[in-house]
């Protein structure tokens, strides 16, 4: 039988009967294994939580009860599930749906997710939106367990019992997180999980019982949990803690989720689930197949991989350096590090704050710690990066992946911050390389740098050509020389500017001088202002947000420079807006970032050629 066919709803799902509801979950678990293989994305944790969405969505109304997901890595079911069937083999492409939760894209999509750890404040948000507004109806936030280690969280649950409303938490356990789940918390969740005398104890209640609770009855089971459960944080915070449940039990979890709806304070709901569930590959090795790649995608070296290769180089020279990660030790490439200095590998946990604030104590303390980090959960820690490295001049190295466009991610993911951001703040300097001789130029001299540095690197395959394999200690490197207009770019971008140049010959223009900015903070003002004297046109690209950009930075150096004739500039790079998801090379081309862009836009202003 098929229940998945064109113009399936949510209204389709509440008319299949609890014996086929199986069969659904099997059709929906190949259609995503199908469309994710087609078009990328993540695989393994919405594979865990098919039989969990489908029990929450006949007995929640997600058009009416707002239910709130934590980064969003498992929403493809309950994409498939609220009226998104037709659309859900666009996912990731560009105009397509989105790879998270997304407002603008469905009005079951209640919160825009994509980093973790918002699900439980925003819910908090929504509840006493609900209790002010008079409005009936439930709130539920959606939360894995390894989300659920992250600070904000831990603040959000501090806050609920002071918030006095009714909310319903789902911790949906499946015992991994992106890598492996650390610290104690894992431990506490694996505790009450073993705990056979508080099962026996709740199962018998819930016999005798039935579906729904008693309030004498509620306050009698709250006693015997004192007597028989392990002390757990939630019940000390004000939350009812239930559980664990198998989320994979459609009709038990339907069960636990009416008892849910009509208790009258805030609950947590636990629910283990077995990642990549149904893709054998997949549960055997969850943390390959949390993200898969579209089918044909070019493979190669990757940025990640070379700069990993390079810091366990320079670690077996120097005993003082250290590697951190918060959850991401694979997706930054540090397993051989872990395997091989275990005793100078911290994997925090989704914890980026406290990562930056423990690497800093590390370096006052005499280490060199070099800190992993993906350029868009930089943005969860700026306030460390500044108050606790930057300030006292600290030797961290950040080691700033997917810097730039990250493509079909969508908003939440793009990398186009941390040179705006980085260049307001003090002693700390910026390097942008471009190919695998300028990354370790820079690693290398981020090594021997008595305070802070941040290294950005894009997401994908790096180019192995070393354009200027040294850097001298000007910043700017000259790789071609020009008549008339010269052309600067920093790290991705330096392949478009050498194309750009390509391109003028074959149209028969002058030649732009071109220069690969590696050190963008400090950035050598010498250089820029002797290019604005010498040339009609200086072009700037990078991507990174224009504003507080390179650009940026070039265009007050003309500025303040008392030139009689000042270069014009022409800018590029990405404008304010927040960048959906597409391919790389369709955000280049949608944001005016390729060598055609360049010609177009400087030929106008190039003698011979104005018009």
């Amino acid at each position: 039988m098929e229940f998945l066919k064109p113009g399936f709803t949510r209204e389709d799902l509440l008319r299949i009967s609890d014996e086929d509801l199986p069969v659904l979950a099997s059709e929906v678990r190949a259609f995503i294994v199908d469309t994710v293989r087609r078009n990328g994305g993540h695989l393994g944790s919405s594979l865990g939580v098919v039989e969990l969405t489908i029990a929450m969505l006949r007995k929640f109304d997600p058009f009416n009860d707002r239910i709130i997901f934590d980064v969003g890595h498992q929403s493809y079911p309950y994409k498939i599930l609220t009226d998104r069937f037709d659309k859900f083999t666009t996912l990731r492409l560009k105009d397509g749906i989105a790879g998270f939760p997304r407002r603008t894209e469905s009005p079951a999509d209640h919160f825009n997710t994509g980093h973790s750890s918002t699900s439980i404040s925003a819910a908090l948000g929504y509840a006493k939106a609900r209790d002010l507004l008079g409005e009936k109806r439930h709130v539920i936030a959606f939360i894995g367990d390894a989300s659920l280690i992250n600070g904000l969280a831990f603040e959000a649950l501090n806050y609920v019992q002071e918030t006095n409303t009714r909310l319903i938490i789902i911790l949906n356990d499946n015992r991994h997180s992106i890598s492996n789940r650390v610290g104690g918390f894992s431990t506490m969740l694996a505790r009450l999980s073993a705990n056979t005398l508080y099962r026996r104890v709740k199962n018998s209640i819930k016999r005798h019982a039935g579906v729904r609770f008693s309030r004498p009855l509620e306050k009698f089971r709250d006693f015997m949990k004192i007597l028989v459960k392990p002390s757990n944080m939630f019940d000390e915070l004000g939350i009812n803690y239930w559980g664990p449940f198998d989320g994979h039990d459609i009709r038990r979890t339907e069960q636990v989720l009416d008892l849910a709806k009509s208790y009258y304070r805030p609950v947590l709901l636990h629910f283990t689930t077995k990642k990549g569930k149904g893709l054998p590959e997949a549960e055997e090795n969850p943390t390959k197949y949390h993200q898969v790649a579209p089918m044909g995608e070019a493979k190669g070296r990757t940025w990640s991989e070379a700069a990993s290769e390079i810091a366990e180089e320079l670690a077996r020279k120097d005993s003082r350096i250290v590697c951190f990660t918060a959850a991401m030790s694979t997706g930054v490439k540090l397993e051989h590090f872990a395997r091989d200095f275990p005793r100078r590998f911290f994997d925090v946990g989704i914890a980026e704050s406290h990562m930056l604030t423990m690497a800093a104590g590390l370096a006052a303390g005499g280490m060199r710690p070099w800190v992993f980090i993906y350029s868009t959960f930089l943005q969860r820690a700026m306030d460390q990066l500044m108050h606790d490295i930057a300030l006292q001049n600290l030797p961290v190295v950040l080691m700033v992946d997917r810097a730039g466009l990250a493509g079909s991610d969508g908003d939440t993911h793009q990398g186009l911050l941390d040179i705006s951001w980085g260049r307001a703040i003090p002693n700390l300097e910026i390097y942008a390389p471009c190919d695998e001789g300028s990354l370790r130029d820079a690693m290398l001299k981020a090594a021997v740098h008595d305070g802070p540095t941040l290294i950005r690197y894009p997401r994908g395959r790096i180019p192995v050509q070393n354009l200027a394999p040294a850097l001298n200690d000007e910043g700017i490197v000259k790789i071609h020389d020009g008549q008339e207009w010269a052309l600067f770019a920093h790290g991705s971008s330096v392949g478009a500017i050498l194309e750009a140049r390509r391109l003028a010959e074959s149209e028969g223009l002058p030649l732009p001088a071109v220069y690969e900015v590696r050190k963008v903070k400090p950035l050598n003002s010498k250089i820029i202002h002797d290019c604005a004297e010498r040339y009609s046109v200086l072009g700037v690209m990078e991507e990174n947000y224009m504003p507080g950009g390179l650009g940026e930075a070039v265009a007050a150096i003309i500025a303040e420079g008392n030139f009689t004739r000042p270069a014009r500039l022409v800018r590029f790079g990405v404008p304010d807006v927040c960048v959906k998801h597409a391919t790389q090379e369709e955000q280049r081309e949608l944001y005016g970032l390729t060598a055609e862009d360049v010609i177009a836009r400087c030929k106008p202003f190039l003698r011979g050629h104005e018009g």
